[in-house]
């Protein structure tokens, strides 16, 4: 895919109401100017994520066992699906910024592999123990760290800097976030009833939505200083 060109009419100093509405609907408009690249982008996330949906044509369970395919698919999700998923998130901040991108800038991620493997950790243990808590703590915790992946990618921090820059950036915004979790529930569902295939520009519309928020809130985090 050729390097996509800055938006011009695009004022880079404007950023976008950290509200539902506001980054829904930046994520609105960078969804149709730049619909054919995204749609790569989701096609590779989805082509990498075959073989999860399809172990058990790797592995016969009543033979291997369901050991071994939980162990696939464990060491998959960590090599593959999970800096991908990192590297895809700064794919999409970067179209909402409208700043040029490439689908192989999902591979970037592995140049910090490490970092996110500690970071996906980190992330996974607090929310973990807040769900341990009655639920509600573990939303309001995924809420607050919801901002690590960019963080990660978007200014290269160490996992543990991203986490607790992502927890102190969301304050004051961990209600939006939640509400925009809930509104992506009912975007995928609009999109599913619109002959399934619906779901596709409804996935890459709620991650442009939320990169977004993360590119509101730090905008305005850094006008603050």
């Amino acid at each position: 895919m050729e390097t996509l060109q800055n938006n011009e009419n695009m004022n880079q100093n404007q950023i976008p109401e950290t509200t539902v509405s506001g980054a829904y609907g930046h994520g609105w408009v960078i969804l149709k100017k730049f619909f054919p690249e995204l749609l790569l982008v989701f096609f590779v996330q989805i082509l990498l994520s075959v073989p999860m949906g399809f172990t058990s044509m790797f592995f016969n369970v009543q033979y291997v066992g369901a050991f071994t395919t939980g162990l696939f698919n464990f060491i998959y999700g960590v090599l593959v699906l999970m800096p991908v998923s990192y590297g895809s998130s700064w794919v999409y901040l970067k179209a909402v910024r409208g700043e040029p991108f490439r689908v192989q800038d999902i591979f970037f991620a592995y140049q910090s592999f490490g970092n996110i493997l500690l970071a996906n950790l980190l992330v996974f243990l607090i929310v973990g123990a807040g769900f341990m808590m009655l639920i509600i703590p573990g939303i309001i915790f995924a809420c607050k760290l919801s901002f690590v992946p960019y963080l990660v990618m978007d200014e290269k921090m160490e996992a543990v800097d991203a986490v607790r820059k992502s927890w102190n950036m969301t304050k004051g915004y961990t209600g939006t976030i939640f509400l925009m979790g809930i509104a992506a529930f009912f975007v995928g569902l609009c999109g599913l009833i619109c002959f399934i295939i619906g779901i596709i520009p409804a996935a890459i519309w709620i991650s442009l939505a939320f990169a977004t928020i993360y590119m509101s809130v730090s905008g305005r985090v850094k006008q603050e200083k």
